[in-house]
């Protein structure tokens, strides 16, 4: 019998020693807090993303930043952790066919109404569907909310401003531009910012969906959680959903992202569309939750 004694494999050969172990640990740790299930060919973006983090406390390896972790189990590193290894690409009114759903479901409604988006990133799907309520509602939506939600703090930081660059609203027609947004001028030259009559409808907080219990209680007319599921694995995927259920009102919708599947979601919902879903049968009967 021969006992190995090389050391570790470096799978990234660069500024930190980044071992399979360390990857290994990683993909543990981030599963355990946030759900994200890491596959093999995230590496190289683990290896970027977490080295910001060492440069900025000094450490020398990844062994040493994750004992850190360990050694800490809750703190604010460890929503640092969580930050740097968030993907948020967004957009305004992205998967753009969900809103006349949007609008057409909100017009029906009988009582004020309430979504929930529960990836809100830097804000931008969270004031799109804002403005769509307003676009439809009209005075009513004054009474409408918007409760906007994400792990990532700094993403949030960013929402709760409503501050974007001329790059981030280029693809809003200019109608919606004068009407929704104020132009900023001296050194907010070429920057807009949500004006007071939208930002007052969306609510942002942080919230983890792996919490085991939710700020989010009330009934929902609808709850958008759109490219999140993509990122966890099917038991973690049913756990979401199946805690979603019940927090819908009886025709309340759920609007999912163009890269999941909709088998993931035929168990308590059913396709109603396009990537829109609703309650499979309606609640109180036998086999709902």
């Amino acid at each position: 019998m021969y006992i190995e004694t090389q050391a570790p494999t470096s799978t990234v050969s660069t500024e930190f020693l980044f071992t399979d172990s360390d990857f290994s640990k990683v993909r543990t740790m981030i599963h355990r807090r946030a759900g994200i299930a890491l596959g093999e060919q995230k590496r190289q973006m683990v290896y970027s993303r977490l080295s910001r983090r060492l440069r900025e406390l000094r450490m020398p390896e990844f062994s040493s930043y994750l004992e850190l972790l360990e050694s800490r189990q809750d703190g604010d590193e460890w929503q640092s952790f969580i930050n740097s290894l968030t993907t948020n690409l967004t957009s305004f009114f992205r998967e753009a066919h969900h809103f006349p759903v949007l609008a057409e479901h909100v017009r029906k409604a009988k009582e004020p109404v309430t979504i929930w988006c529960s990836a809100a990133s830097t804000g931008e799907e969270p004031y799109s569907i804002a403005i769509t309520l307003i676009e439809a509602l009209g005075d009513k939506a004054n009474a409408a909310r918007v409760i906007s939600t994400d792990i990532d703090t700094a993403v949030l930081a960013k929402a709760q401003a409503g501050v974007f660059t001329a790059d981030q609203v280029k693809a809003l027609s200019p109608e919606r531009l004068r009407r929704f947004f104020n132009k900023g001028t001296g050194s907010n030259a070429g920057k807009v910012r949500i004006r007071p009559e939208v930002a007052q409808l969306v609510k942002f907080s942080r919230l983890n969906l792996l919490d085991p219990s939710w700020s989010v209680k009330e009934p929902l007319d609808a709850i958008f959680c759109r490219n999140v599921m993509i990122y966890f694995d099917k038991p973690t995927q049913k756990k979401v959903l199946d805690r979603f259920a019940p927090l819908l009102k009886t025709n309340g919708l759920l609007f999912a992202g163009h890269s999941e599947n909709a088998s993931l979601v035929n168990q308590t919902f059913r396709p109603l569309g396009q990537t829109v879903y609703e309650l499979a049968r309606a609640k109180g009967k036998a086999g709902v939750p």
